[in-house]
């Protein structure tokens, strides 16, 4: 049966995913890839006979954002552990802040590195240090994924240069300049609420999550170098080279742009154009891996066909995690495609509640039902811009407030659930219960500390 309207299709593409991955137990690619096929059939927005070639075109597109710096990444991450450069890092952290509240220096990190860099490749460099941490102390896994997923996604949601907050300001008009300022005020309680009470508290639901083998590195191998003496790990700046050379990279290029935005610089300038190359993130965390390598070649004295067998083996890992989350990408390209997202905003569109709680609602319903943050941001800005002069207080915290409603319940349709899944080595139910509500928070505790300053602070 194929539905015009796409509540529906919605609500058969949830039922078919929750069957297929939850109840049945299939592998995560091919329960996505099926669910994708079900919901294109039951669209009359994509012809039939196409279903199959639009599954392909979403998996495609997602993997053309994603593919290479998955790979990269796992072969960043399985090098930085089996060298003792993630080791080495996280001894450094705890020597700064005390092994109790080591969960403190991944907290300020990840929310620093999200304002240049993506949130995946974030979470790609940072989940390493996690694992490590977890392969020292024996314990708080849970909270070292959370403080790393909460502060990363917080300031991802809020914070300027990164995408969705900048294209929400440039559409409705806002000044860049207040936007970080007031996102970064929004983001601050948001992460400590999201990142370490809850972190803290669902440790304490999930005390003993295994070290599960992902990016090529088991629990054994952690634990050994968990017991290494200090003088035969890397030297700190070889261990942290990989991290910084690929958020400079990336944050050259943020820079540049931001100096075209601000006239301060041509868009035909060779600066522009040299760091938009290097500053890619298909170049930065390629050059980030190859740092990564040649200090575990160096560190653990490889033969050098060793060491290649060693690389490819990370790859193959990489490939896999590529691969699912591809697969998601395609089932929430999918579900877009039905427009989904289009009947959500028109129908809450008319609703006579207040503008800022609109723009929350909108979003929200938006990335619940279609999984994109950003396709949810921007949609919802759309909506709302024509309706700007109606806003009583600074237009500002309709950015923040969108960018609260985009930023909830990640889940099976969102390539970020995936990532976290594979690449944090957690099993569907932990992913959820961490990832899914922590996102869930992240969103509500930002729409609450919006209402309160747009309060307290209209600056009408």
């Amino acid at each position: 049966m194929v539905f015009a309207n796409p509540v529906p299709v919605f609500l058969i593409g949830l039922v078919t995913v929750v069957a297929l991955l939850v109840w049945l137990k299939l592998p995560a690619f091919i329960g996505l890839v099926i669910a994708t096929l079900v919901v294109g059939a039951a669209t009359d927005q994509v012809p039939f006979a196409e279903v199959p070639a639009e599954t392909a075109a979403g998996f495609g597109d997602t993997m053309v954002g994603i593919g290479i710096p998955i790979l990269m990444a796992a072969v960043i991450g399985k090098t930085m552990m089996e060298s003792g450069a993630a080791e080495r890092i996280v001894r450094a952290f705890q020597r700064l802040t005390g092994e109790e509240r080591s969960y403190l220096a991944l907290w300020g990190s990840s929310g620093v590195l999200a304002i240049p860099v993506f949130f995946d490749n974030v979470f790609y460099l940072l989940a390493p240090l996690a694992r490590s941490m977890r392969a020292r102390t024996g314990r708080d896994y849970a909270l070292f994924i959370a403080v790393v997923g909460a502060a990363g996604v917080t300031t991802h949601g809020f914070v300027p240069p990164t995408p969705g907050p900048l294209a929400v300001a440039l559409e409705l008009g806002v000044d860049l300049g207040v936007t970080i300022l007031v996102g970064i005020v929004v983001a601050l309680p948001t992460a400590l609420v999201a990142g370490v009470l809850y972190g803290k508290w669902i440790n304490r639901q999930l005390p003993d999550i295994p070290l599960r083998e992902t990016m090529g590195s088991t629990a054994e191998q952690m634990r050994e170098l968990s017991e290494r003496p200090t003088s035969a790990l890397p030297g700190l700046f070889e261990a942290s080279l990989p991290i910084l050379l690929a958020v400079f990279l990336i944050a050259s290029n943020t820079v540049t742009d931001s100096m075209v935005d601000a006239g301060m610089l041509a868009e035909d300038s060779a600066a522009n154009a040299a760091t938009g190359f290097v500053g890619d993130a298909n170049f930065a965390l390629t050059a980030a891996a190859l740092a990564a390598a040649l200090t575990y070649l160096r560190a653990r004295s490889l033969d050098r066909d060793v060491w290649s067998d060693e690389l490819v083996e990370s790859l193959k890992s990489g490939g896999h995690i590529a691969a699912i989350t591809a697969a998601g990408g395609a089932f929430g390209a999918m579900l877009a495609a039905s427009g989904i997202g289009d009947y959500i905003a028109g129908a809450l569109q008319g609703v006579g509640i207040p503008l800022l709680v609109a723009g929350f609602v909108i979003a929200a319903t938006v990335r619940i039902a279609q999984g994109s943050a950003t396709v949810a941001l921007l949609t919802t800005a759309g909506i709302m811009a024509p309706l700007l002069p109606q806003l009583t207080v600074h237009p500002v915290y309709l950015v923040m407030i969108i960018g609260a409603g985009g930023s909830i319940f990640s889940w099976f349709n969102d390539s970020g659930f995936w990532i976290v899944k594979e690449v944090g080595g957690l099993t569907q139910e932990e992913t959820i219960k961490i990832w899914t509500v922590l996102t869930t928070i992240v969103s509500i505790t930002g729409f609450i500390v919006v209402m309160v300053l747009s309060t307290l602070f209209p600056f009408a």
